[in-house]
């Protein structure tokens, strides 16, 4: 159930509950950042003690465990239909497929050969409809496809996108074109890195970007907001059903305390950890199967593609995504074999999408030109009768495994909300005065007074001292709250700077990340929180020094803690960089058990 992945979170459990808070390393004390507190959406480590109080004490109506999209969109889903709710994750927010993906909205154009004419159509609704619930985390990008035939491609690819847009009804209010055919001289211009005899033309069409641990944030936080209490780090080790209620034995990993939650329903969102926590009730009728997805992360200089770009592969679907100051590249979809935990990409791994992606360029990708790598696992409801994983369907099954328990399992990043309302749904039926989902029509964290926030952002890079640019970079990661972390600059200018070895990351940022988003270790701020630890050449070592002081004083730690941290964030990208010299998965072993022994905190 636990969620890590190949960066490791690098905790440091012994010194969670160190007694006294200490003077930070720049003699502020500890929350004096001049931050806005208040209730509502804001994750506060200051909460953290009574929150775990309140569980023991109350009967909740809903437990969700799992902390990834859907965990977060099952508590949201319930908490705003007013009732009482927990979200339990184990690692940090997002931390296991939910921060590994492609970073696409996407109602999967691959998915109609397969006939899943019900899935695409979903998700091209939840597509637009986020774009509503999230304006400053969703954005429209053109895809382009090339066509490597001249007459029958063309037609049939041609009538996959046409009923493509007639299914998200393309023309509405969200903004997404009709798909358009391109000549190869008109690929080319769009596209001029790639080699003129590559392609005879090209489709274009429209999908969505998003932020995929962000989102989740965005989530969790919105469903603090209506009422539910949000918990990363607490490890739910048991569940058994009693009459009326369920009973879940749960360690808090920051202090290795244990205690109990009960709750009249409990859902089950924990991905490829599914079958785990199924077994703690005695029973696993929804197998999951995992497949390993892998993404290089590009300098933008490198690659400076406008569009993104989406092929097919032997195995797989190579996509070029730009994104800020980077190329995404991707994906594998190979089985894996090691279970639930930390996940780690191979040399062969980064050879194969530098393969496929290199028989489309003019200019050869090569090892050097990669800032970063990850990998995540998608979790796919097996499928006996299909073997390999890209055959296996997309759609999600909720299922009641346990009298009042309710796995969720499958689907995709872009039916996240479908998927908790669906659970929340099985979970809640019986109930007293339970109420129809209302996520549908309920803006996440940051939404609301968007675009009135986002068309001051000129006055505002004037009135903080620093470049528009980072501004916006600032109001797509938090929205219309932007201007909170603008204003910590009135106090100590400092925290505007970027922080040293991250320029895509200000100070302000780690010390918010800490005192409203949940972040509790270097690792959640340079791989979730921010991407700096996959976007810069180094993975992130030369800020990690910078980002565990600052986060040390948002959390009120000392010196020591902030060193350790640092020393165990370079560990950890120490091991996965090892894991690029690896041939195959076979070999990952002894580096995966060390990275889930530092996460873990016996390291």
């Amino acid at each position: 159930m636990t969620s890590a992945h190949g960066g490791a979170s690098g905790e440091t459990h012994s010194e969670a509950h160190d007694g006294p808070r200490a003077r930070t390393p720049d003699g502020l004390e500890p929350f004096a950042a001049g931050l806005p507190f208040g209730a509502g959406s804001v994750l506060d480590p200051l909460r953290r003690d009574d929150d775990l109080a309140e569980l023991t004490r109350d009967l909740l109506d809903v437990l969700v465990v799992g902390g990834g999209a859907t965990g977060a969109g099952a508590a949201l889903d319930a908490a705003s239909r007013g009732l009482t709710t927990a979200l339990l994750e184990g690692g940090d927010l997002a931390s296991g497929t939910s921060s590994n993906s492609s970073r696409l909205l996407h109602g999967g154009v691959r998915y109609l050969e397969q006939l899943e004419f019900g899935l695409v159509r979903e998700a091209l609704h939840e597509r637009g409809l986020l774009q509503d619930l999230a304006p400053h985390l969703v954005r429209r990008m053109s895809f382009l496809y090339p066509l490597t035939h001249r007459v029958w491609e063309r037609g049939y690819v041609g009538a996959g996108l046409t009923l493509y847009d007639a299914l998200a009804g393309i023309g509405d209010r969200h903004g997404f074109r009709r798909h358009r055919h391109l000549t190869r001289r008109a690929l080319l211009r769009q596209a001029p890195q790639l080699r003129p005899d590559v392609a005879v033309g090209a489709l274009s069409y429209d999908d969505g970007h998003v932020d995929d641990a962000r989102l989740v944030l965005a989530l969790a936080r919105t469903a603090a907001r209506e009422g539910a209490t949000v918990l990363s780090r607490v490890r739910v080790t048991g569940l058994a059903t009693r009459s009326g209620h369920t009973v879940a034995t749960c360690v808090d990993a920051l202090s290795g305390e244990q205690f109990t939650v009960r709750a009249r329903r409990v859902v089950l969102a924990t991905g490829p950890w599914s079958g785990l926590t199924q077994k703690m009730l005695g029973t696993d009728p929804v197998r999951v199967r995992a497949s390993k997805g892998v993404h290089l992360v590009l300098p933008r200089e490198r690659l400076p593609m406008d569009s993104a770009l989406i092929a097919r592969t032997p195995s797989s679907v190579l996509f070029v995504i730009p994104t800020g100051d980077v190329v995404l590249l991707g994906t594998t979809d190979t089985p894996w074999e090691n279970g639930p935990g930390p996940v780690l990409p191979t040399g062969a791994d980064v050879r194969y999408l530098l393969d496929q992606a290199n028989q489309w360029l003019r200019e050869p990708l090569t090892p050097d030109d990669v800032l970063g790598v990850y990998a995540g696992l998608r979790p796919l409801v097996d499928q006996p009768d299909r073997q390999k994983t890209q055959a296996i369907s997309r759609e999600h099954v909720v299922r009641e495994v346990a009298p009042g328990c309710v796995v969720v399992a499958g689907g995709k990043l872009t039916t996240y909300r479908v998927m908790a309302r669906d659970a929340v749904d099985a979970a809640v039926a019986g109930l007293p005065a339970s109420r129809a989902s209302a996520t549908e029509h309920l803006g996440l964290v940051g939404a609301s007074g968007f675009a009135q926030a986002w068309a001051r952002r000129d006055s505002a890079a004037v009135a903080a001292g620093i470049p528009v640019a980072s501004v916006e970079r600032l109001a797509h990661r938090y929205g219309a709250d932007y201007p909170l972390l603008l204003s910590m600059g009135r106090r100590d200018p400092s925290l505007l700077d970027p922080v040293p070895g991250a320029p895509s990351l200000l100070a302000a940022e780690v010390v918010y990340a800490g005192r409203h988003e949940a972040a509790m270790t270097v690792d959640d701020v340079l791989r979730r929180r921010s991407r700096a630890g996959l976007e810069t050449a180094d993975g992130g070592a030369a800020a990690a020094p910078h980002v565990a002081r600052l986060l040390a004083g948002a959390l009120g730690r000392a010196e020591s803690w902030a060193a350790e941290q640092a020393e165990s964030y370079a560990r950890a990208a120490e091991v996965t960089r090892s894991a690029l010299a690896t041939s195959d998965d076979a070999e990952l072993v002894p580096l995966l058990a060390d990275l889930a022994d530092r996460w873990s905190g016996a390291a």
